[in-house]
């Protein structure tokens, strides 16, 4: 078969693939980077090919980082980085949308928009905290000058009476914190969630950088008004660039409840995720907050840093999350950008969607995160196949036939009986990041056991089609497993700079003890989110498929290594979410 032909091997050195795995910006644009020929150019109208089913969108226009999600009397609020006039990034509002179930959306007017001193230039990404007696405040940073110096304001309410919230006010007394001369002020962003510590104070954290060394700023205020800046930084860590969007809140060691940001006892440790202007991925570390010296020390399984946990290995950033005291979980929400062109968006007039809402909690082992996508997203299934006990050998693939395949959740197990076979792991990757591995032994290489997983996004005769899939190896003293969702044979679409990554991470699981990889992959039309191993390696990817839309994508099971796979799968066509668009502002 046309698939199963090998594929000629990169022929880039192993320094070169890393050279341009960290520098090439995960395919996005550098932050807040400007088109201002672009950014008021309204779409005449608006291409619906490759506009997802089931993840949040807006009708058109450009829409990035969520902002300060909350839930509060029975209601989520999701607020995000919106361009009220244009498909790129510029004109940046708070856009404001509300839901019961994190899944059926009601836009509403922009919550916050430039229109102050404080903020004239810009209305950029914070976070909502729940003060005392149930009041919900905003924290964001406002942009003051042409020079884009960046100040910490906040905004409240209107009318606590309104079940929506819908307008928010600015007060005069704004702004609370102005960088002193010892912060880069043009750096100097996100304040994250506040939490109230045992001493009465409550503190935030805001990222920055200094002299290339990522940091996240420290400030602590007993009236949540008059913030002063605590002598330590929370953490930093050298060599790391701008640390965006930071997110810091503590996880149980034990269970998958979570915790409300200013809970502290000695059963929990703190995670500590901060977005890398670098590189485009977003990291974290899990460790101790030492409240008494007030900082983050991560463990000694975590490392800082490029070769550090990403929250996801693929088209993922400026995440943030919130305790949901309703179902007792702490929920993530994170942006997936274009992985097309500039030009691509403004022609087909929107840009940006936010990927499913995953809760999140710490694994067993406490040296990692897992994410799940929430389970309100079931309500959305509707037609089901299943595949009970198939078996596939060397070179097999079976169709998953009576689904939606464009639009459609896939729950498959891949269980194999021996390790045998497994290909040894070469040293000489050892310095490479997961993805370059991927992009050497990509799913069209036969191995032993694997490469197996989906072939997602596919044409009838595999012209184009992303697969998601998993390879064993055998390393010293232990079987490594690597997880790729591979965009490079995703279109014919041959554009100078679409960017077709084979995004990639290794799984933490023990196979001797249980010879089994599950994968759940979400697939909406130009994006495939991947949970690996219960979610223990996620992978988001955008896509642009040319001949695999709509009725005519396929979905395929696979198998290209020598070991025999059996598999069990269940796969759902997805429905729509409700999204009452017309309710909200006229710019919709």
């Amino acid at each position: 078969m046309e698939y199963l032909k090998k594929s000629s091997l990169w022929a880039l050195p192993a320094f070169l693939l890393c050279f341009f795995t960290v520098f090439s910006n995960n395919g996005v644009n550098a932050s807040h980077k400007v088109f201002p020929e672009l950014q008021s150019t309204s779409p005449i109208d608006v291409e619906n090919v490759h506009r997802t089913g089931y993840h949040f969108q807006s009708p058109k226009n450009w829409i990035n980082d969520p902002n300060g999600p909350m839930y509060y009397n029975g209601v989520y609020h999701l607020f995000y980085q919106y361009n009220l006039y244009g498909s790129v990034w510029g004109n940046i509002v708070w856009a404001h949308s509300v839901s019961t179930d994190l899944i059926n959306w009601i836009p509403l007017e922009p919550a916050i928009y430039p229109s102050k001193v404080f903020d004239k230039y810009g209305t950029w990404s914070g976070s909502a905290t729940i003060l005392p007696g149930n009041k919900p405040i905003i924290l964001y940073t406002g942009i003051v000058d042409s020079n884009k110096t960046q100040v910490q304001n906040y905004a409240i309410p209107a009318d606590l009476s309104d079940p929506f919230l819908r307008k928010w006010i600015k007060p005069d007394n704004n702004p609370l914190i102005v960088a002193d001369v010892t912060i880069n002020k043009t750096q100097f962003r996100d304040p994250t969630t506040a939490w109230l510590g045992q001493d009465g104070y409550w503190r935030i954290t805001i990222g920055s950088v200094w002299e290339n060394k990522g940091i996240a700023l420290l400030y602590k205020s007993k009236d949540f008004m008059r913030w002063t800046k605590v002598k330590n930084l929370l953490h930093s860590a050298n060599n790391t660039g701008n640390w965006e969007c930071p997110d810091f809140f503590p996880v149980l060691l034990h269970g998958t409840k979570g915790l409300d940001a200013s809970y502290n006892s000695t059963n929990i440790k703190h995670v500590l995720k901060v977005s890398l202007d670098v590189t485009r991925f977003e990291y974290y570390t899990v460790g101790t907050y030492d409240t008494k010296k007030d900082m983050y020390i991560p463990d000694n399984t975590s490392v800082d840093g490029w070769k550090g946990l990403r929250l996801d290995y693929g088209n993922y950033y400026a995440s943030k999350s919130f305790y949901d005291p309703s179902k007792n979980r702490r929920v993530i929400w994170g942006w997936a950008n274009e992985s097309d062109t500039v030009d691509d968006d403004v022609r087909k007039g929107w840009a940006g969607i936010q990927t499913i809402p995953r809760k999140l909690w710490l694994d067993p082992s406490g040296k990692q995160l897992v994410q799940w996508p929430v389970e309100e997203l079931d309500t959305l299934r509707e037609k089901k196949v299943q595949l009970k006990h198939r078996k596939l050998n060397k070179g097999e693939m079976i169709e998953v036939k009576g689904i939606t395949p464009a639009q459609a959740d896939v729950e498959v197990t891949f269980s194999f009986s021996s390790l045998d076979k497994a290909e040894p792991f070469d040293p000489s990757w050892t310095d490479l990041y997961a993805q370059d591995v991927c992009a050497i032994k990509d799913s069209t290489v036969q191995g032993g056991v694997g490469p197996f997983g989906l072939l997602t996004l596919a044409s009838e005769k595999l012209e184009e089609y992303t697969p998601v899939f998993f390879r064993v190896y055998k390393a010293l003293n232990k079987y490594k497993v690597l997880m790729c969702s591979d965009a490079s044979r995703s279109t014919l679409e041959n554009g100078k700079t679409m960017y077709k990554p084979s995004f990639a991470g290794y799984v933490d699981v023990d196979l001797a003890k249980n010879k089994k990889l599950s994968l759940r992959s979400l697939i909406d039309h130009s994006v495939v989110e991947s949970f690996g191993a219960g979610g223990k390696t996620c992978i988001t990817s955008r896509v642009y498929p040319t001949l695999a839309i709509y009725d005519n994508a396929h979905l395929f099971a696979f198998n290209n290594g020598t070991e025999t796979i059996k598999i069990e799968l269940n796969a759902w066509s997805m429905s729509r979410p409700k999204m009452n668009w017309s309710f909200g502002h006229s710019s919709y």
